[in-house]
């Protein structure tokens, strides 16, 4: 697949590494449906590049309400006539012990990890399918060529994951879980299923840490010893994209780091 004759739905677009997606992608020539519950910054590289919305628009999402998420894909469609990619990287993250000095781990955080991050990618998942299928194939595109890509975002907890990150791992390892079987069921349609599981990264959320606790995580990486930046994520996304041969499989973006217990 050619990103710039594609149109892409990310998920989580308007900040973190779901804007580094989303700007990467209309940089690159791709128009780009930005599904978020907040509207994309002002200073925006989206808004800054193409102020008018020529090439992208954002729609007001919700990834785990199945109205909400309907729209998402139904302006992918009304607005530039196909799906092509969806890049699932809406999130949050719950930090929360099994039993903490408040007592047993509620409840309603691990509900709220589930329903967002595995949930919510699954959802996605579900509805871009058909909108997929219904899109019509480029003029001398090859036989075996994709019809469309579906990119998750998982974490390296859903494999190491670290005291306090029970519902964030679960929710994390389900997405990973997920890719395969989903890769093997849509081989018959030409859309393929892929999962990034990044380390640690400059996000909004990390960048909100004081210095020196965002030094001493860097300094667990072992080489390049620095946290990962979003534009890294999103070249990877890119490769992803339009490498047809990559399917079914979940790549760790860490730096080969491998989180200590706590």
């Amino acid at each position: 697949m050619k990103l710039a004759e594609c149109v892409v739905l990310v998920t989580g677009g308007s900040s973190g590494l779901g804007e580094a997606v989303a700007n990467m992608a209309h940089q690159q020539g791709a128009r780009v449906i930005v599904a978020d519950r907040v509207a994309p910054r002002p200073e925006s590289l989206l808004r800054q590049a193409d102020p008018e919305g020529l090439r992208w628009h954002w729609q007001e999402t919700d990834v785990s309400d199945e109205a909400q998420a309907e729209q998402a894909v139904a302006a992918a469609m009304s607005r530039f006539g196909r799906l092509d990619a969806l890049v699932n990287a809406a999130g949050v993250a719950v930090v929360e012990k099994l039993q903490g000095r408040e007592g047993p781990h509620r409840l309603s955080s691990f509900q709220r990890a589930m329903t967002v991050n595995l949930m919510g990618s699954f959802n996605m998942m579900r509805l871009a399918v058909p909108a997929m299928l219904q899109s019509p194939e480029p003029g001398g595109r090859d036989a075996q060529a994709s019809r469309g890509v579906i990119i998750h975002t998982a974490s390296v907890a859903a494999f190491d994951g670290q005291i306090g990150q029970v519902a964030y791992a679960a929710s994390k390892g389900g997405v990973v879980a997920m890719t395969l079987p989903a890769a093997r069921e849509l081989a018959r349609d030409r859309i393929r299923v892929m999962t990034i599981a990044p380390g640690v990264f400059m996000t909004p959320m990390m960048a909100s840490l004081p210095e020196a606790a965002q030094a001493s995580l860097a300094a667990t990486v072992p080489h390049p010893s620095r946290l990962g930046q979003p534009a890294e994520f999103a070249a990877l996304v890119q490769h992803i994209i339009e490498n047809d041969y990559l399917n079914g499989e979940v790549i760790r973006l860490d730096a080969s780091l491998r989180m200590a217990p706590r």
